[in-house]
Order: C-alpha cells, then structure tokens, then sequence
C-alpha cells in the first residue's frame, strides 16, 4: 500500500521509493537483465548523430572511416554492462571517446555514452571512477587539441582554442553534478524505504506482542477459575452434587466469556482496519472480575471508585487486576484479596492488590509471562509496575498509570 498510495505533500503516486528509471541504477546485482533497448536507442542515436556531424564538420575533421565507427559502436555497445560493471565501462566509453578525438573525427554525440556511462557510475557509488574518467578524457582532449594536434589527423590543423575548452569543462561538471544529484536523491529514497520497511515491521511486533498479551490474560484468568472449579466439581461429585452442579455452571459461565473475548481479539486480527465489533473490557467490568474470582473461592474486596479512563489506560488497568487475581488463585494460599483504585494527585491512578500469602509454588507472585505482560503494559503508557513478596509474607502488585494518555491501541 505504501507504494501506491502517497499524502498530500508525498511524492506522486507509485514514486515512495523513486521514480521507476532511477530506481533499477546501481542494483545490478539483483537482475539479470541487460538494458538492449536503451542501449541499441542510444547507438542509433550516436551513429546517425555522428554521420551528420561529419557532414556538417567535413573540411574541419577527418571523414568517418571503419576504425572510427568502430570506436562509436564499441563506446555504445560498452553501456550494456554499466549497471553490472559501471567502473569498467566509464572508463571503457571515455577511451573510446579520447580515440576518436584523438584521431580528429568529427564531434558528435559520442559524449552522449561518456555521459551516460558517468551517470551510471556515479549513481552506483562509483564516484571517484567517473570522475577520474571525466578527468581523464578532458586532459587527453587538452593535450591534443594543444600540443598533439601538430603531429595528429587532421593535416593542417589548428589548436583548439581556449573559450571551446570552457564550454567542455562546463558541460563535463554539469554531466557530473546531475549524477551526483541523482545519487544523493536515490540514496534519500532507499533511506526511506528502508525506515518504512523497519517501522511497519516494528508495528508487526509490537502488535503481535499486544495479541499476545490479551490472550494471555484472556486465557490465563479463566482457565485458573475453570481449573479450581473444576477440582470442587470432582471432589464434590459424590457427596454433594448440588456443589458440584454450581462448579460445573461457573465453568460454564468462564468458558463462555473466554470465547467470546478471545473471538474478539481474533476478529481483530482478521480485519485490523475496522473497529471493533465489542467494546474493549474496563474497571466498569470490575464486579464482573470479583464475581469471577469468587466463584474460584477467592473474596476480593475493592476500595475506591475507577475514575475516568481513555479507553487503553481503561484495559490495561483491568488487565492489570485480573492478572495480579489470578496469580491469587494460582500462586497463593490466600483466599482472600484487596484491590485498591487511587487516583492520588489527579494525573495517575494507583491500583495496589494485595494478598496474605503464603505462596504455594516456587514462582510466587506469577508467572513471569504475567508479570512481564503486567509491565509491558504499564510501560506502554508510561506507568511503572512494581510487584514482590510483602514483609509479612504477602505478595504485592503496585501499578500506577497516567490519567491523561491516548495509548497506542486507542485508536482501533
């Protein structure tokens, strides 16, 4: 979608990573292909262009002969490696140019390869190849334009003056300073494909980690109640099979509401451009959690009131109690839990849930999937979590959340 779609001020559509003709220079090592149709363009150009400028040069220049269009087409011909071997052909082209001179063909477009060859070179990185070989034929230009004309073809020639080498030199440097324009602008685009390429796949993670988090804290809770639930319903069975029935409707009623929030972050998933179909689950859902972790024997009781929450702050402060609960339930021989909300100074709120312990397994306080999820959660928006053994042999979980952020999730 990047490449089709731009903003306002982008770059025109289907140009996010360069326009097409500049995009294919220097990545040679990725196709094959050789560029025949420029190439055999270009050659017909200098041949028919050459032949013309003889016509036109006839008493000033030698007349083309076989070895001079020899020179034109293996200096046209050399461009079909340019993306492959930039090095090899810039210097290629530009002895091929400095023959011709040299020999006193007529001037025509055979700078046209020299140009192309240098573009080719400078837009690969080769820099210092194609200005060594730009220098390299306006030295030998000025050297027998100047001092070996005497004793090259033409007979009878004069040097060259000054003010035409001027207006080679000028030419040469903007035949350069295009490249180099275009080699910067070529590299900016590769930059920013790269960063587009390295934050969609960072949002991939990041959203991979959220799906994570949810189901884990989706699944972890009710399977804790339905396991504890589950084990009063088969010790019960026998003896008291009115207990057990209300066992088996507890997990019943676990089973039920784990389905229906794991479809949702599925149907998430499937379709992550539309809205949710449910709302996302709050502290307003709270009574809900208590009566849950009730019916897996665990009295929780809750002080304060949940102040208003932007909707991410909102889940992951559910998340957040229910996590630390059903730690409770796995983790502690407590049967008894407190959940405390304090929005303490107004920008954040405190959630504290304690327990009397002690721990009944070796990772008191949880897993450390739940904690880390307890944590990436909070540090998503910029809360702090802090969780470990009280001095009393209790367990702890203290979060504290800003009021006023818009998560990343916010939006969805």
């Amino acid at each position: 979608m990047d490449e089709r779609q731009t903003g306002g001020n982008g770059p025109p559509q289907g140009w996010r990573h360069g326009p097409p003709w500049l995009r294919g220079w220097g990545e040679t090592d990725r196709s094959s292909r050789l560029p025949w149709l420029s190439t055999a363009l270009l050659t017909l150009f200098v041949m028919v262009g050459s032949n013309y400028a003889a016509e036109q040069q006839v008493h000033e220049r030698a007349a083309l002969d076989p070895f001079a269009r020899v020179l034109l087409l293996a200096g046209s011909l050399l461009l079909l490696w340019r993306h492959r071997h930039p090095v090899p052909v810039v210097f290629g082209t530009a002895a091929a140019a400095m023959l011709y001179f040299g020999a006193g063909y007529p001037y025509g477009p055979i700078f046209l390869a020299v140009a192309l060859a240098c573009f080719s070179a400078v837009v690969a990185g080769r820099r210092r190849a194609a200005w060594a070989a730009v220098g390299m034929l306006w030295a030998g230009h000025v050297l027998v334009a100047h001092w070996l004309y005497q004793w090259l073809p033409p007979s009878g020639d004069d040097a060259a003056s000054w003010g035409g080498e001027v207006v080679i030199v000028t030419w040469m440097v903007a035949i350069l300073a295009v490249s180099e324009l275009a080699r910067t602008r070529r590299e900016q685009w590769d930059r920013e494909r790269a960063e587009r390429v390295q934050a969609a796949r960072r949002r991939a993670d990041e959203e991979r980690l959220r799906m994570a988090r949810e189901l884990h804290d989706v699944l972890a809770h009710s399977i804790s109640v339905i396991n504890v639930q589950a084990g009063v319903g088969l010790a019960l069975l026998d003896t008291d099979p009115e207990q057990a029935r209300t066992a088996l409707t507890t997990i019943k009623a676990a089973s039920k509401e784990a389905l229906g929030e794991v479809r949702q972050v599925l149907d998430t998933l499937r379709t992550p451009g539309d809205a949710p179909r449910a709302p996302a689950p709050g502290l307003d859902r709270l009574p809900e959690l208590v009566q849950q972790a009730a019916g897996a024997g665990l009295t929780v009781d809750v002080e304060g009131a949940p102040p208003r929450l932007a909707p991410g702050t909102d889940l992951a402060a559910f998340r957040i109690v229910q996590e630390a609960l059903t730690n409770v339930v796995r983790h502690s021989g407590s049967r008894h839990a407190r959940v405390r909300l304090d929005p303490a100074d107004g920008t954040t709120l405190r959630l504290r849930i304690d327990d009397d312990g002690p721990a009944t397994g070796a990772d008191a306080g949880g897993s450390g999937n739940g904690l880390a999820g307890m944590r990436e959660r909070a540090a998503a928006l910029g809360g702090t979590i802090e969780a470990g053994p009280r001095a009393d042999g209790g367990f702890r979980v203290l979060a504290v959340l800003p009021l006023n952020v818009k998560a990343e999730g916010d939006d969805r």
